[in-house]
């Protein structure tokens, strides 16, 4: 997965196409991201006691990382991630639309 936290990503595809938003959390396994003020879901909850509130819930979702393409901070364009080695032998990651290095 080439989309780290703290990146800010535009979706795609799905309800919320076209909004930007930075990553909050990054799940590499599933390999979903959840996105600041994006994909919002209604939860039900019962109560639990006096510990719990009853009642329907918004929360954001995560999303499928195949759903957001990461903005480069220097042309500001949707762009895919390429790998490039740098001088001192460490690979980083690139913008493949201005080859500037992200990392």
């Amino acid at each position: 997965m080439n989309i780290k936290k703290n990146d800010t990503v535009l979706v795609i595809a799905g309800k919320d196409k076209g909004k930007k938003g930075k990553i909050r959390y990054a799940f590499p396994r599933e390999d979903r991201v959840q996105v600041d003020g994006v994909n919002f879901i209604k939860k039900h909850s019962r109560p639990r006691g006096n510990v719990k509130q009853a009642g329907i819930i918004e929360r954001e979702a995560p999303l499928h990382v195949s759903n957001v393409m990461l903005l480069c901070p220097k042309c500001s364009k949707p762009t895919r991630v390429g790998i490039s080695v740098l001088d001192n032998g460490k690979h980083a990651r690139c913008c493949k639309v201005c080859k500037e290095v992200l990392d």
